[in-house]
């Protein structure tokens, strides 16, 4: 079990004081096997209990549900509109249509179900703010938004300047473009309410509990260090991990940390600032810059693409404070001088699954009937788990549905290069990124061969650049 708690995880564990853990030590059986208990494994089984009460739904948590990503991520609640371009190049302009507009409603309906079963997580619908921090970026969100309002979809908005600085507290924003569909969430505080709600429904959670070996027989085992369970039905909910346990699926992702710090409380410095609500906002860079406040008043600020993981190996790294953390500071001060002397709280960092294409993919492990995976959310999975509950559960209970259908159940879009080179190659790309965003800040024009490196990394960035 994890001995370090990133801040979010730490505080809901707190306030929550839970029992201790309790491993499975026996054979069982159930219909449904869930490995793995953050979002995307709390949300399965609850959605399979909503829509079969009946069936006996197990998971296996190796250490307490929601260490994993679900607990230490930045707790930015967005969707997957500015995917649009990616979604239609894949798939096709009505499934891309389709997948926006459930990724939109997602956020709605993850508000609603915290509010009907008292899960008291800080959930503020305060909508998205995308920016431009330097001249490089102006323009990004435009393909994008002018795509959204050809099929009628857009909830983005340009705003003048002088608003964008002072929904986003600061004026290194050049420009911005706002969504009202979005906000952020206490994830620690989140993941752990699903829990509750998960076991009042019937759900069998055995935490400190590892699987050692999947079995993929008829009738699919999970063996465990001191039991089993054989169920008619397994979901693979791991994330990061699947990529090291499950050679098939070991070039679908790039393992990478996200690392983040967390201020004291300093309502009053970010009142004067105006960062007061739960917007979320992210510039535009490749490994974006991101923050949000929370409702004490601290500034939590985070930054993706930092420690690549040879051979996608869950490195000791990742569950410890953010080597990055000086790095971080001074970009919290560069964005906010009036807070560059308020103390840090916390930092963390964790793995990021980043696919090829920067979305979430699932499918059947090995083609096994009764195996089911999801992962790849690429730093973007608070709200996407929300459809990957959806489809997981959809396909263990055999529906014929939109979810079933669609062509994210269909395995990965592409695949990374064997190791070394992927490991190499991460390397040299990250390094020419830094160096361009670097130049770009500065207003200089960035080297063609690191532009030409930068743009393998493309999908990296939490909005489409067209």
């Amino acid at each position: 079990m994890s001995v370090f708690r990133p801040w979010w995880f730490e505080q809901a564990l707190i306030q929550e004081n839970p029992a201790p853990a309790q491993p499975l030590n026996q054979h069982i059986h159930a219909d449904v096997c869930i490995v793995g208990g953050g979002y995307t494994g709390l949300w399965t089984a609850i959605m399979l209990k909503q829509a079969q009460p009946d069936l006996a739904v197990v998971i296996i948590e190796r250490d307490l549900c929601g260490s994993g990503a679900s607990g230490r991520n930045g707790g930015c609640l967005l969707t997957l509109a500015t995917k649009f371009l990616t979604l239609k190049r894949l798939f096709g302009e009505a499934e891309a249509l389709r997948i926006v507009k459930s990724s939109e409603d997602a956020v709605y309906q993850i508000a609603q179900f915290c509010r009907e079963h008292a899960i008291d997580a800080e959930v503020r619908i305060d909508g998205t703010l995308y920016t431009a921090t330097n001249a490089a970026q102006l323009g990004n969100m435009d393909g994008v938004m002018d795509e959204l309002a050809r099929h009628q979809a857009l909830s983005w908005a340009a705003l003048p300047l002088q608003e964008v600085r002072l929904m986003a507290g600061s004026d290194q924003h050049l420009a911005g473009a706002f969504s009202p569909v979005g906000g952020s969430v206490q994830p620690g505080l989140w993941v752990r309410g699903l829990a509750r709600v998960a076991r009042a429904m019937g759900v069998t959670i055995y935490e400190s509990t590892p699987m050692t070996r999947l079995i993929e027989s008829e009738q699919p085992q999970v063996q465990t260090p001191h039991g089993s369970i054989c169920a008619k039905s397994v979901v693979l909910a791991l994330n990061a991990s699947m990529a090291t346990m499950f050679p098939a699926l070991s070039r679908s992702i790039a393992v990478v940390s996200s690392d983040m710090i967390i201020t004291e409380p300093c309502p009053d410095l970010l009142k004067r600032t105006g960062l007061t609500r739960g917007v979320a906002v992210c510039d535009s860079r490749i490994f974006v810059n991101y923050y949000r406040s929370t409702v004490d008043g601290r500034l939590m600020l985070g930054k993706g693409g930092n420690t690549f993981a040879y051979g996608n190996r869950m490195l000791r790294s990742f569950d410890r404070p953010s080597r990055y953390q000086a790095s971080l500071k001074q970009t919290l001060g560069r964005f906010f001088p009036a807070l560059q002397d308020v103390p840090i709280a916390a930092s963390w960092n964790g793995p990021s699954d980043r696919s090829v294409t920067g979305l979430p993919f699932f499918g059947k492990l090995n083609q096994h009937p009764c195996i089911f995976y999801g992962f790849g959310y690429s730093g973007n999975g608070v709200g996407p788990t929300y459809l990957g509950g959806q489809i997981l559960s959809s396909l263990v209970l055999g529906l014929d549905n939109a979810w079933t259908r669609s062509p994210l159940v269909s395995g990965p879009k592409g695949y990374f290069p064997p190791e070394p080179i992927r490991w190499l190659g991460a390397h040299m790309v990250r390094n020419a990124i830094r160096r361009k965003e670097n130049a770009e800040d500065h207003g200089q024009t960035a080297s063609y061969l690191d532009c030409k490196l930068a743009g393998f990394a493309a999908a990296a960035g939490k909005a489409d650049k067209g």
